[in-house]
């Protein structure tokens, strides 16, 4: 875990690709913990650490995650995220080139829980969400293509699923279509940088994680 930002209200960090932000079913211990160990060591507390979770990473995925150390930043935040007040950039390595360099896509995603999944459809389906991002072809390597996206949704899934359905699944992420997977288990997808103003002091936060440097991601440093 990288601290990439912190002060009385927030703390934002950067997640490495195999961990998970919050408790699960697998026992495995959470990054949600992992900071809280880390407030509780610097800052010397005693009893229970104020950690609220705000938004999640898939498991997969790196990159910025951002957590509340208050209960007043933590029902802000979440006012923030569920109205688009955040500005999130991620970065997505795939081995197919799309069809236009920049785009904006629109689909309809319908979740099915038994197999944890995403579908996209062009209609809109019972059910679905409609699911809108931008993205934008910034490099390439030998072999594969760098993408930055912007989300207007947040949906389950969505970058993953949106890129699949438009024959550009993401490299590693066998789930949506990636022909191998990454020996780590990781998906290159990268959440980026986040933008919002403050919670509190309402100064504006700009944060900005540092890319992966191993396999398809070696590439592109």
């Amino acid at each position: 875990m990288t601290v990439l930002y912190e002060d009385n209200h927030i703390i934002i960090v950067a997640k490495a690709a195999g961990e998970i932000v919050q408790g699960d079913k697998t026992g495995d211990i959470p990054l949600s913990d992992t900071v809280k160990s880390y407030i509780k060591e610097k800052y010397h507390k005693p009893g229970d650490v104020f950690l609220g979770v705000v938004h999640r990473l898939d498991r997969p995925v790196s990159g910025v995650v951002v957590f509340a150390r208050t209960s007043k930043a933590l029902t802000r935040l979440n006012e923030m995220f569920r109205t688009g007040c955040v500005q999130k950039t991620y970065w997505a390595v795939v081995q197919n080139m799309p069809s236009q360099p920049e785009a904006t896509l629109t689909h309809y995603l319908q979740r099915r829980e038994q197999n944890n999944k995403s579908y996209a459809y062009n209609v809109e389906r019972p059910d679905s969400k409609r699911a809108v991002l931008d993205y934008k072809v910034i490099a390439h390597s030998d072999r594969y293509h760098l993408l930055e996206v912007h989300l207007h949704t947040g949906r389950h899934h969505q970058i993953r699923c949106q890129l699949a359905a438009i024959g550009c699944p993401i490299r590693g992420d066998l789930k949506y279509g990636s022909p191998r997977s990454n020996p780590d288990g990781s998906i290159c997808l990268h959440a980026r940088s986040v933008s919002f103003e403050h919670p509190v002091s309402h100064l504006p936060i700009h944060v900005v994680a540092p890319a992966p440097t191993t396999g398809a991601w070696k590439g592109f440093h």
